[in-house]
This record gives C-alpha cells, structure tokens and sequence, in this order.
C-alpha cells in the first residue's frame, strides 16, 4: 500500500517537472540571432501569464522579449512593404525613362529634319532660325511641364513667322516699322496667309504633346503615391496581430510550424485595409494610362505628327510663297502701303528668283520607327497591366511564402498547431468590421492614403481629358510634387531632376525572421476628387 502511495506521488509530480525542466535553447539561439542580449531569457519555460499578445501558457518569453520582437516584426514587416513600393517604382522610373527617351529622340529628329528641309530656302530661313528653334524649345519645355498654353504658343509662332517673311520678302529699300510689322502679324488669323496647315498641325501637334505630357506625368504621380503609401506606419492593432502570426509560435516552442494560409490573409488584409482602398482609383488610373499609350499609335501616331511637322511648316512657306501678291495686297489693305513711297509690291517671280524654287514635299517617318512606336506601346500597355493589381495582391504576396506548404490541419492557427477556422476577409477598410485578427475603426480612414487616393482620381481625370485633347495644367498636383515635372518651374523653366527621390533597392533585408526573410524575392514578382471625409 505504501508503495502504491509513493508511485501515485510520483507521476503526479512528473508533468509539471518535465514541463519547467524544457530547455529554451532554440529560443535562446534564435532570440540572439536576431541582434537581442540573452539578459533576462530563461533557460527553462515559465508560465505566460504575463503575455500581452501570444496566448497564454508554458513559454520562453518573458514581456520584454514578447515586446521586442512584436517591435521586430512591425519593423521587418514595414521593410518589405517598402521594399514591394521601391521594386514597382523602379518600374515606373524604367517605364518614364523609356518613353521619355523614344519621345525626345523624336523630338530631336524632327527639328533637325527642319534645319535640313528649310536651309534650301537661304535667307528665308538663315533670318529666322531662331524663331524656328524657339518653337521646337517651346515644345520640348511644355512636355518637361512648363506652364505653356500650346494654343497660344503656336498662334505666336505663325504670327512671328508671317511677320518675319513679310519683311524678308520685302524689297531692299522698303522700310518697315515695328508697329506695321505687329499689324502684319495679326493678319495670320483673317488672312490665312499659310493656308490650313497652322489650323491642321495645331490640332496634331497639341493633342501629340498634351496626351505624351500628361502620360509621363501619370507615371510620375503613380510612384509618388506608391512610394508615400508605402511609409505609411503600420498600426498599433497591426503590431500585436504581426506578432501572434510570425513570432508567438517560437514563444510556444512551435517555430517549425507554418502560420495557416487564411490565418495570415486576415492579418494582412487588416494591416493593409487602407492600403487597399487605393484599389478602384489605382485601376481606374492605370487602366487611363493604357487607353493613352494607346492612343500613341492611333492615326495620326505620335512619330507621324513629330516627323511631318517639317514638311508641314515647309508646306505652308511655300504656300505663303505663292501667294504673296495676293497676300500682300490685303495687309495693304488693313495695314496701309509700308513707309516709304514708290514701294510696290513685289511681285511673284522676283520672290521666287530670290527664295530659289520650291517643291512641297513630304515626310514620313521610316518602318523602322513605326515598328518601335509599336514595341513602345506594347511594352507600356504590358508593364501597366501587371501593376493593377498592386494594392490588393500585397496581402497575398506577403503571404506567399509565409504560409507556404503549411497543412490545414497542421499550421498555426495564433492559438495552437492545428485548423483556422474563421472565414477569410474581403479588401479594403470597410471589409474588416468582422476580422477576428486586427481590430479597426472602420470610421477612421488613414488620412495619408486618403490624400494619395485623391491625387490618383485627379491624374486620371486630367489624362482623360489630355485623350480629349484638351490642355492638362499641372499647377496643382501634389503638395510637394515641386521639382518632379508637375509644372511648378520658375520663369516656364523646368530643370530636368530625379522621378524618383529613393532609387530601388535590390539588398535584402537584414534580420528577417525565418517566415518573413523568403518574401523579399516573391515580393519583386508582385509586380477623389473623393471627399477627404471618414467613412
């Protein structure tokens, strides 16, 4: 009997002992791994009645260790989120720079294409080089942003171009006053003295340099949003919910086994919530810059408009050329006879004789260019594609890997090994009034990504109307878009700067816990105005 007493004594006692006497070796070694001092880390589990975030229980965690390393997976969670942000802004940088330089390289061929076509002409166009070059400039400034109103800008050039012609052509001993040769120049509208070519090209050109200016804008904008959402701090909420998925399990002595596949969806989708309801406008903006690039290839394509300027200012030249009688005698009309007298007006062959003869002709651009107008497009409208998805597939990408190859049955559910049983949560803030992981106001929008969700709705309505061809301003984007080609330059001047502040990073980030360090390459793979009012 006396026996029987002392074995039940006995393996009474046994569990509690077995259960103080678990060593937390692996803990140890994984908690200092992570940078932390072994200080106050017991060597044996202790009872988690302290805890604050994991379930309570047998662990090898005391409230500062629990704390530290909740602070570790907020900072190593926010890591990748900015890391996500920097590789898709990489891509709009690589996109921008693209266009910008097959737009440029286009630009630049047509005025030098200009210089060829009109030097045959001699002093006709030595004279007025610099009017010449003016407009390309002028054209180059606005695509940059410059404050320019194209309609106006052109009107000028056919105004100072008459005006210059006007006088050119005129004999060697008339004289004309600055005053006539202003009357001269308003003529251009009544007398239509270069036929429907400045009426024609207006149209081309200003829907050509409109819609190619507003796309890189879009571009631009599009990373400024993601790059700011992307610093957005994570909650507080958030935190705790971050810890219980990634580093309560090693508290628990479970730090082989995998969160649960839907257990880590309604984490992140909570910590996300607002990030995700960028979705709509972000779609609604890409989709806009997709309609635009396009619209590059539509006829008249965007090289055809650059690469027949030429031929069509040379056109009108030669228009003016002949018809200069005719011409001539209706500003006489309206302007009175130049100065001086017995100054007639200079007839047609003497024009000719002095000009040498002239042919209109025309410029096309080569198959080669129509080919890589092509690739342009296809390459934009592709690479665009890819980011509309963005903001919603953030969730499932840091996931990804986390829960990877995880049994249903056999994962961490935030309590213990085994099934998550709670339904998985739809995107954004409004969707997470019954998420059991991360605990939201649903009626306090971050106020941050609410400003950068008008900024996008406002980018695509200006690229809409950029499809219309109507002039975009760009005066007031963003309040510290300034220096990024918004239009904010000083004296018209845009200086040429960097798109993108924080260049793309392809380091991995150091200290990663062992669920989260496998992210930072899936994540590369991954590739308004609305009321500022709580919901």
């Amino acid at each position: 009997m006396r026996a029987l007493v002392l074995l039940c004594l006995c393996a009474a006692g046994a569990g509690p002992v077995r259960g103080a006497d678990r060593s937390c070796s692996d803990l140890r070694q994984f908690y200092t791994g992570k940078g932390f001092t072994l200080a106050g880390v017991p060597q044996n589990e202790i009872s988690g009645e302290h805890l604050k975030m994991c379930p309570q229980g047998p662990t090898c965690c005391t409230s500062a260790m629990e704390d530290n390393l909740a602070g570790l997976s907020a900072r190593e969670t926010e890591a990748l989120i900015r890391e996500a942000g920097r590789s898709l802004q990489a891509s709009f940088h690589a996109l921008h720079r693209s266009f910008d330089t097959y737009f440029t390289e286009l630009h630049s061929h047509s005025e030098r294409a200009l210089q060829e076509k009109l030097a045959p002409l001699g002093p006709l166009y030595s004279q007025n080089t610099r009017l010449f070059g003016d407009l390309y400039n002028d054209l180059r400034q606005y695509y940059r942003g410059s404050a320019l109103n194209l309609d106006e800008t052109l009107s000028e050039f056919w105004s100072r171009l008459l005006e210059r012609l006007f006088k050119t052509s005129a004999p060697s001993d008339v004289s004309l006053s600055e005053d006539y040769l202003e009357c001269v120049a308003k003529q251009q509208e009544t007398l239509r003295p270069f036929g429907d070519v400045p009426r024609d090209l207006k149209t081309k050109v200003v829907r050509a340099f409109v819609t190619a200016r507003s796309f890189v804008q879009g571009l631009i904008i599009s990373g400024e949003v993601v790059r700011k959402v992307s610093q957005v701090s994570l909650s507080p909420e958030c935190v705790k919910a971050l810890m219980k998925l990634v580093y309560c399990p090693h508290c628990r002595g479970l730090a082989s086994v995998m969160p649960c596949t839907n257990y880590c969806s309604n984490v992140m989708k909570g910590c996300l919530a607002n990030q995700a309801d960028l979705n709509t406008e972000w779609q609604n903006l890409i989709d806009t810059m997709i309609q635009v690039a396009s619209s590059f290839s539509t006829e008249p394509s965007l090289d055809v408009v650059l690469s027949s300027m030429p031929s069509r200012i040379y056109e009108a030249v030669y228009y003016l050329k002949d018809n200069m009688d005719s011409i001539t005698a209706k500003v006489y009309q309206t302007c009175g006879t130049p100065g001086e007298s017995g100054t007639g007006t200079p007839t047609v062959q003497e024009q000719r004789r002095k000009s040498g003869s002239l042919t209109a002709s025309e410029s096309k651009p080569s198959p080669t260019a129509g080919i890589r107008l092509e690739m342009q497009v296809s390459v934009l409208n592709t690479k665009l594609r890819e980011m509309r998805q963005y903001w919603i597939e953030l969730p499932v990408a840091l996931c990804g890997k986390v829960a990877e190859a995880a049994s249903p049955d056999k994962c961490w559910n935030g309590m213990a090994k085994g099934r998550y049983l709670p339904e998985v949560m739809g995107d954004g803030l409004a969707s997470q009034i019954n998420n059991p992981e991360v605990e939201l106001d649903i009626t306090k929008p971050d106020m941050t990504i609410r400003q950068q969700i008008m900024q996008l709705k406002i980018m695509s309505n200006r690229l809409k109307n950029a499809l219309e061809g109507n002039d975009v301003d760009f005066q007031d984007t963003s309040d510290d878009m300034s220096g990024s080609g918004s239009g904010m330059c000083a004296g018209g001047q845009c200086p040429r700067r960097p798109v993108f502040p924080y260049p793309p990073e392809n380091k991995g980030v150091r200290g990663t816990a062992l669920p989260l360090s496998h992210l930072s390459s899936f994540l590369f793979l991954c590739p308004l105005a609305v009321p500022l009012l709580q919901r």
